[in-house]
């Protein structure tokens, strides 16, 4: 087949050694050789690789050229073909004697192996500006896919807001770790992040508050306005910005609590009329959504309605968590919200299997919800709280408060994707040095707790198909800045990448650990902020532990 030769590649051995093999996550199949190439700027693109790819692909050589400072010379080239055969997120890799060649089949497929070659190099190439080292690549045969096909990452603008470009970072270093999906927590008691054109107030009223809370002194306030939105132009910019790194971004707006914010703005939405303030603490509201008024069923048909031709995603998050507070001593809205009372009566709701009434009015919303989005073509996911009442056959669920969720999803037959909070909330401290480490909700996950866990574990064999993916969550109550939300994250995202990717017989948290140091090398020449307490050193600034 006729291929377009954009230039070609000097290939030549040396007697310099190439770096240690520590790709994260570890390919499922790799065998190294002795011997390796010195990498220089020229590819072959075969003519039926696919048009986005190759204009990556054309990024990456233009990379090479500035990291060797060479113009192209006569020789074997990195040759990128296209094979039908392999999956959407698979490719193969091979570096020998007569070249490097590259097959795929997809967009994805051809970054993931660009990937693979980069952290196969010294760490400066994840910046600008040519290379101090060679480009040397180890002789190595590597044929590589996902073990799950949803590997997420989420993040929670709503108690803390991170503004695009602190956004398109987070998207940078999920890319380098083959993550494919970006979880978009854009709503919430504490601030409404996302423009909606029909619902100006939701950003003029709901993106802001006026005051937070001080530190975990729940009756403290600290006076000072605090927000922020994203535009619809701004969101538009962000989706397009992941798809061109491999990363669909789904959106949540969570109902029908964590509502307060839209309460605030839209107050006849709620069971009370209010008035209604953003809430300036975190924890949960007891307010909610009145499932008993007609116009907040429009009102969120609204609204997903603009959230769906801004977001292509194929699912989207409704979220449903948290709607009760169940306080013995006050009871929840719904419970004496003369609507919403008309509402049960209306649907025929009666207590069963240990539902309760509310649960059930929770399960209509849930259910007209996902059959809106399904009439427009999309899937609904939620947290696990959805299933506590009669869930409707294609429901995704978001097993977070532990993996008893996924469990019973996948043994009803519903598609789960596993992030307990046990393994996976990344807002927990990373070490036992909690004099040492910045303010956090609490709890203890250290990396290698999240290495070690095990998606599947307690799901019955012919039901496992069902786990269909993993993600950690980074909720922000209590991280403010940049330095400190990439701090909780890593180097905690390089264990969950493997989790996502590797199969079972592939982990090696030993291994894992030895990747570290060139890890952390690529942080620091990004210029990201993270955890050294795998290091010995701990907190924001570094300290050594006494």
């Amino acid at each position: 087949m006729a291929a377009i030769s954009l230039s070609v590649m000097a290939v030549s051995c040396t007697k310099a050694g190439p770096e240690p093999f520590t790709v994260v996550p570890q390919p499922n199949e790799v065998v190294l050789s002795e011997g390796a190439f010195r990498l220089a700027p020229a590819f072959t693109v075969k003519e039926d690789v696919p048009e986005k790819a190759k204009e990556a692909i054309a990024a990456f050589q233009a990379r090479i050229a500035e990291a060797t400072g060479k113009n192209a010379v006569e020789g074997p080239a990195v040759t990128f073909s296209y094979d039908p055969s392999l999956s959407s997120e698979q490719y193969v890799l091979d570096v020998d004697g007569s070249g490097v060649r590259v097959s795929a089949s997809a967009y994805n497929g051809y970054l993931y192996a660009m990937q693979t070659i980069r952290q196969m190099l010294p760490a400066e190439i994840y910046a600008q500006g040519k290379v101090s080292k060679p480009l040397l690549l180890q002789y190595v045969h590597i044929n590589d896919a996902p073990r799950f096909a949803y590997r997420g990452m989420h993040a929670d603008p709503c108690r803390h807001f991170f503004d695009v470009n602190e956004v398109k970072r987070y998207l940078d270093i999920m890319a380098v770790y083959k993550l494919n999906t970006f979880h978009w927590h854009l709503t919430d008691d504490q601030g409404w992040r996302i423009e909606i054109k029909k619902y100006p107030r939701l950003t003029e009223v709901g993106a802001w508050r006026n005051g937070t809370m001080i530190a975990k002194d729940w009756g403290s306030n600290d006076g000072i306005r605090y927000g922020g939105f994203y535009t619809q132009d701004q969101l538009r910019e962000i989706v397009a910005y992941a798809a061109n790194l491999g990363i669909t971004v789904i959106p949540e707006v969570d109902l029908p609590g964590h509502m307060v914010a839209a309460l605030a703005a839209y107050p006849e939405l709620g069971c009370t009329g209010g008035p209604y303030e953003v809430w300036q603490r975190w924890g949960v509201a007891r307010d909610i959504l009145c499932a008993g008024n007609p116009k907040v069923y429009e009102f969120l048909e609204d609204v997903f309605t603009e959230v769906m031709d801004i977001f292509p995603s194929e699912y989207i998050y409704i979220g449903g968590d948290e709607c009760f507070t169940n306080d013995p001593k006050r009871p929840d809205p719904w419970e004496v919200c003369p609507k919403c009372q008309a509402k049960m009566r209306e649907l025929g709701i009666r207590p069963h299997d240990g539902f309760s009434k509310k649960q059930l009015l929770q399960a209509h919303v849930t259910a007209h919800m996902q059959k809106f989005l399904s009439d427009h073509g999309r899937k609904m996911a939620g947290w696990d709280e959805i299933l506590d009442g009669d869930l409707m056959p294609g429901a995704t669920i978001l097993s977070w408060r532990g993996p008893q969720g996924g469990v019973k999803a996948a043994s009803k037959g519903f598609d789960a994707i596993m992030c307990p909070v046990d393994y996976c909330y990344f807002d927990f401290y990373q070490s036992d040095k909690l004099d040492l480490e910045p303010l956090c909700i609490g709890g203890n996950l250290p990396i290698e707790k999240v290495y070690s866990h095990d998606p599947v574990k307690g799901v019955p064999a012919d039901k496992q198909k069902h786990i269909i993916g993993v993600q950690a969550n980074l909720w922000t109550e209590y991280i403010s800045t940049v330095e400190h939300l990439e701090y909780m994250l890593l180097p905690r995202l390089s264990a969950l990448s493997e989790v996502q990717w590797c199969q079972p017989s592939n982990k090696d948290y030993d291994r894992f650990k030895a990747t570290l140091d060139h890890q952390a090398a690529i942080y620091d020449v990004m210029g990201y902020n993270y955890s050294k307490d795998f290091w010995g050193l701990y907190g924001l600034e570094f300290k050594p532990a006494e």
